[in-house]
């Protein structure tokens, strides 16, 4: 896929340049728990700060609804970015205003008065029709920033041209949130891992009781299909389970912890693979050439279930392949396990990784390329 570049956009010494980043950070109490999408976003604006631009940055953070809310005032994002890169204006949270998700003309008008060049290195939000990723290239000259720019040539290469064995883990709760790319990726990989919550969809398809497990009836027969076919599908052979009375992140409330195959007692819940899945796992892994992980493997969070994910992890930072984190919680806990820096790529995007997985562009790429 060929976007535009910062280079393309020539000369910028004197021009107003806007920026659309992706800083919705996570804070506690008004402070940044991880300024990672902050500092992802420096070299893009370094390298126009450099050129003589000047340069407004602008965000979404959290969902304040389409007005204003000061638990999500962009201020705290303004003050560690001027600590780190002095000189860049940032403007309001834009879902302060509902014009930024309804994508509305006016809104649009609103954000480019006064600016000559407009650069997305949102990755992170490009999967969204918004007013600020789509609207902005209609009429200025635009490009993409480094990170977006990053972002497409590893996840489009991981898409077209991954080296075998391709291996694709897909963890998380859901399958519905997952079926297309899951349908992309099957046709592509080698061996597709599935883990998390989902798994437990796929196991009442095969027959099996799950007991209190995540469940998505409407889903059942979507991968009863999917198991019938050829596809490259490996399901846990083991579960961690907690037992009747037990209580996720309560270790205090009680329930036996132990593991179970594939069919979950009455009463019991599974919540993360077992230590025979997650060897079989990363014996797969090891054998890669390409790995992609999106979704934790179980509730990670709880320190009792967070075996299965943690030992993926490793996995994965361990193995030879090229590896690629989609993102979102898997992300975190890489971070969490201290491997993130150990992985090829790690994703400032979850959902926006996933929709480019599938479909192999995005909104906001094709503003881009359409201008």
């Amino acid at each position: 896929m060929t976007i535009p570049q910062l280079e393309d956009l020539g000369d910028v010494a004197g021009k107003n340049v806007l920026v659309r980043t992706d800083f919705n950070v996570p804070l506690a109490n008004g402070e940044i728990t991880d300024d990672l999408r902050i500092r992802s976003a420096l070299p893009t604006l370094r390298w126009l700060q450099d050129r003589g631009a000047t340069v407004t940055a602008m965000s979404h953070l959290g969902r304040p609804k389409g007005e204003p809310n000061p638990e999500y005032s962009i201020a705290p994002v303004r003050d560690r970015l001027d600590a780190l890169l002095p000189g860049i204006n940032l403007l309001e949270n834009l879902r302060f205003n509902a014009g930024e998700t309804a994508n509305e003309p006016a809104f649009v008008q609103t954000l480019i008065e006064g600016q000559d060049l407009y650069v997305n290195d949102a990755f992170g939000a490009s999967h969204r029709e918004h007013a600020s990723i789509v609207g902005p290239p209609q009429h200025l000259p635009s490009a993409a920033g480094r990170l977006l720019a990053k972002e497409v040539e590893i996840l489009m290469g991981v898409r077209n041209e991954a080296r075998k064995p391709f291996v694709a883990i897909m963890g998380g709760s859901k399958v519905s949130d997952k079926v297309a790319v899951i349908d992309a990726l099957a046709e592509r990989v080698d061996s597709l891992l599935i883990g998390g919550g989902m798994a437990f969809t796929f196991f009442a398809a095969m027959g099996h009781p799950v007991g209190n497990s995540l469940l998505e009836e409407s889903m059942v027969d979507y991968c009863r299909e999917l198991l019938a076919s050829d596809k490259p599908i490996v399901l846990p052979s083991d579960i961690t389970a907690i037992g009747p009375g037990g209580e996720l992140f309560n270790p205090d409330a009680g329930g036996e912890v132990r593991q179970v195959g594939q069919s979950v007692p009455d009463g019991w819940m599974g919540v993360d693979i077992g230590p025979g899945t997650a060897a079989e796992f990363s014996d797969i892994i090891a054998e890669a050439q390409t790995v992609l992980w999106n979704g934790p493997l179980g509730v990670f969070e709880d320190p009792r279930f967070e075996a299965g994910t943690k030992h993926v992890a490793h996995a994965v930072a361990e193995g030879s392949g090229f590896s690629v984190v989609g993102g979102g919680d898997s992300a975190a806990a890489a971070k969490q396990f201290g491997v993130a820096e150990d992985m090829d790529h790690v994703s400032t995007g979850g959902g926006a990784s996933l929709e480019l997985l599938e479909k192999g562009d995005l909104p906001g790429l094709a503003a881009l390329r359409s201008e």
